[in-house]
């Protein structure tokens, strides 16, 4: 990307493992952290804020340059970090669903977003999730 370009482009990105089954033990959590961590921080211009979530999802707070490929690279993420998973830790111990949930934010709201996904378990068992940030696929019965 040439030197002459500025920016600032925040994601929150959800996806759940298949079936929402809860595949992210603590042991697979552990790993599975840093796994993503470690190959979100080998792309360049790619800067990490926070990883977290419960046994059925991930949630990842991340900021991209321009030219990176979303629904590309979370694909990536996602295919890299399930084999990793079942070949060097446990097999057959995680598969990701089909799609995934992607919401740009202000950096302004950096600090409350990586706040939220830090605190993934205590959001979901104090029941102050936020729907918005939740959602992985488009499919919404009252959507219309």
């Amino acid at each position: 990307m040439s030197d002459a370009v500025y920016s600032e482009i925040n994601f929150h990105i959800t996806w759940h493992t298949k079936n929402s089954l809860p595949m992210i033990t603590p042991r697979i959590e552990e790993r599975l952290y840093h796994y993503l961590t470690h190959r979100i921080l080998e792309t360049p211009e790619v800067r990490l804020h926070a990883i977290g979530g419960i046994e059925t999802h991930i949630h990842v707070g991340l900021s991209a340059p321009p030219n990176l490929l979303m629904s590309d690279y979370i694909g990536k993420l996602k295919g890299a970090s399930s084999h990793y998973i079942n070949h060097e830790v446990q097999p057959k111990a995680l598969q990701w669903q089909r799609g995934y949930g992607i919401v740009t934010f202000g950096t302004k709201d950096l600090q409350w977003v990586t706040d939220y996904i830090r605190n993934q378990k205590e959001h979901h068992r104090r029941g102050t999730t936020y729907e918005r940030l939740e959602r992985f696929t488009d499919d919404d019965p009252d959507a219309g």
